[in-house]
């Protein structure tokens, strides 16, 4: 077992370095005077709704001849980036006053599709150099309070700040020039000249420091005081919670442990009460072992999956802007870990004396994978309809089914083979009884629902802060870098989901309810379903995102990432309860 993960961890290294290593562009960012510099134009979209964003010439702008796209890694097409050389040439430290790109007459079709554009607050995003920019296409008056007499321009003329130090390009800026736009407020035939000028400054910013400037809105004052504080009140919260359940538990497991080994001779007249009388069904194994292993396995691969992508961002790998490098990782390091999973869920369900472990791990491949390609297949069927750029092309979808079938498949069969031949066994303190025990009447607040309700609310209140900053960051156009305070409020949400899956777990036992182990899956899963209902919230209240398209995208996506959040929480959950068990009935006598 040590040997295999060794060996995964290796290949999981390897593969990165290899997928994230290469930078996009050959180039060593070096000009001299008068070069040209590259520029691409990446896509357009309306501001509130960042999934939906069309290529950049599907709106009547000026195109260079023969604009040619630039080659993708695999990180970027998922992210929806399609960049295309752009009409615009500003070669290094060349100024130009008033360059014409061209003069264009727009038809009314173009007239009112630019018009449709403004009014929904379309911006541009482009590549200088690797530098990302941003510019919005026009504006509209709001003067008037009835929607149908708002005035709506179009910016003609677009001015570029560029700084460098030496031979290399630092910082660029864009402005729009209000005072030079054109009037797209009718259906009528515009005369538009289209220009752009470039001025340059020396800076005595380094190379490798040009970046900073966009993970700095993220590590400003304010931003991080927010950030301690909302860490400080997780820790105090999680303290105080912890601390208050530890003093319980460990007073009433003593007071347990003194009375169950007092006076054996006692305590034969007396009837058993507590979870000693239930000793002989608590490690009765679950119903549906199956989809049970199946769960703890994709549960304990996506644990794995998210540290690892915690360790590369902490060692600086998603830097702002570097392209794609997020989604490269994700679909790299998941199809590395299906070992893990497949491992994990034929090795605990051969423990439950499973019988068809073939099954379990074809169950354990679809169980994360299945919806997920359900809702891709759906949303991109959508982004096709919207012509978005975030419908895959054909290429890119084979790809990734080759992935899957060329190393994540063959990886969670040999994953279930080594599972297979590991031949552990469960070692329960206790014995078993041939009838299960009836459990006894219990008041409602001890059902499911009412337990999963308790569960999650403690780890989300732990989270919910640094959610609002990550859902800026994946839902708008805020920056998030600062993963070091975020692998911290990781780390107390484990903590957290762990403790209080034992304590509920407790509880449930000391009532006489030996069903525990769906339980302690559904209880520590169900911040999951927390998530989902911020998710809600968001939208709703933080948010200004519309239409089919992006609201398909958030709830869509968002379901994913919380199911993924169930499956993982729900093993920790699992983990920590069977341990807790484990060592409450090996400290008394079974009989």
């Amino acid at each position: 077992m040590g040997r295999m993960r060794e060996g995964v961890l290796m290949v999981v290294v390897l593969a990165l370095v290899c997928a994230l290593g290469v930078k996009g562009d050959a180039s060593d960012h070096r000009y001299k005077e008068g070069e040209r510099v590259p520029l691409y134009a990446n896509k357009v979209g309306p501001f509130h709704n960042p999934s939906e964003t069309y290529r950049y010439y599907d709106l009547p702008f000026c195109a260079p001849e023969n604009a040619a796209d630039k080659k993708e890694a695999l990180g970027e097409i998922l992210n929806g980036d399609r960049l295309v050389d752009a009409p615009y040439e500003l070669n290094f430290r060349e100024d130009k006053q008033s360059k014409t790109i061209c003069k264009k007459t727009l038809s009314k079709e173009d007239v009112a599709k630019l018009r449709d554009a403004v009014s929904k607050d379309y911006y541009f995003q482009m590549y200088y150099d690797d530098l990302p920019l941003w510019g919005f296409l026009g504006k509209f008056d709001k003067e008037k309070l009835d929607p149908t007499e708002y005035k709506y321009l179009l910016f003609k003329h677009i001015h570029f700040d560029v700084a460098y130090n030496d031979d290399r390009v630092i910082e660029i800026n864009v402005h729009s020039e209000p005072n030079l736009a054109v009037d797209i407020t009718e259906d009528k035939e515009v005369d538009v000249e289209f220009s752009y000028s470039v001025s340059w400054k020396k800076t005595d910013i380094p190379f490798e420091k040009r970046m900073e400037k966009y993970s700095k809105s993220s590590s400003m004052p304010q931003h991080l005081e927010i950030h301690w504080f909302s860490i400080i009140n997780s820790c105090v919260t999680v303290l105080l919670l912890t601390g208050f359940l530890a003093t319980i538990l460990m007073r009433v497991l003593k007071n347990d442990f003194i009375k169950y080994s007092h006076d054996e001779e006692s305590l034969e007249d007396q009837e058993e009460t507590g979870w000693k009388y239930i000793h002989g069904d608590v490690f009765r194994f679950p119903k549906h072992k199956s989809l049970f292993s199946a769960v703890i396995g994709s549960g304990t691969q996506l644990l794995a999956l998210a540290i690892f992508i915690f360790l590369l961002a902490i060692v600086g790998v998603f830097y702002p802007y570097n392209r794609g490098a997020l989604f490269t990782a994700l679909v790299v390091i998941y199809a590395l870990t299906s070992g893990i999973a497949g491992y994990t869920a034929t090795s605990f369900y051969l423990q439950l004396e499973g019988t068809n472990w073939v099954r379990n791990l074809l169950l354990t491949g679809v169980l994360f994978c299945g919806p997920l390609f359900l809702t891709f297949s759906f949303l991109n069927t959508v982004a096709i309809a919207y012509s978005a750029t975030a419908a895959l092309p054909f290429g890119t979808i084979l790809v990734i089914i080759l992935i899957w079938t060329l190393v994540t498949a063959p990886l969670l069969v040999l994953g279930g083979v080594a599972g297979k031949n590991s031949k552990t066994e469960f070692q329960a303190p206790c014995r078993t009884t041939k009838y299960p025990r009836e459990i006894p009447p219990l008041p409602w607040y001890r059902g499911t629902v009412p337990q999963m309700a308790m569960a999650g609310f403690l780890p989300f209140s732990a989270i919910y802060i640094e959610l609002y900053y990550i859902f800026a960051s994946v839902w708008g156009h805020k920056i998030y870098t600062i993963y070091s305070i975020l692998f911290i409020v990781f780390i107390i949400l484990i903590i957290v989901t762990a403790f209080i899956t034992v304590a509920l777990t407790y509880f449930q036992l000391a009532v006489e309810d030996h069903e525990w182990w769906w339980r302690s899956v559904l209880c520590g899963g169900s911040t999951g379903i927390f998530i989902f209902c911020y998710c809600l919230y968001y939208y709703h209240a933080r948010s200004d995102m519309s239409g089919f398209m992006q609201t398909s995208f958030f709830f869509g996506y968002m379901a994913c990432v919380c199911y993924g959040f169930f499956l993982m929480l729900g093993t920790v959950g699992f983990r920590a309860s069977l341990l807790f068990v484990r060592h409450i009935y090996r400290s008394i006598k079974c009989e």
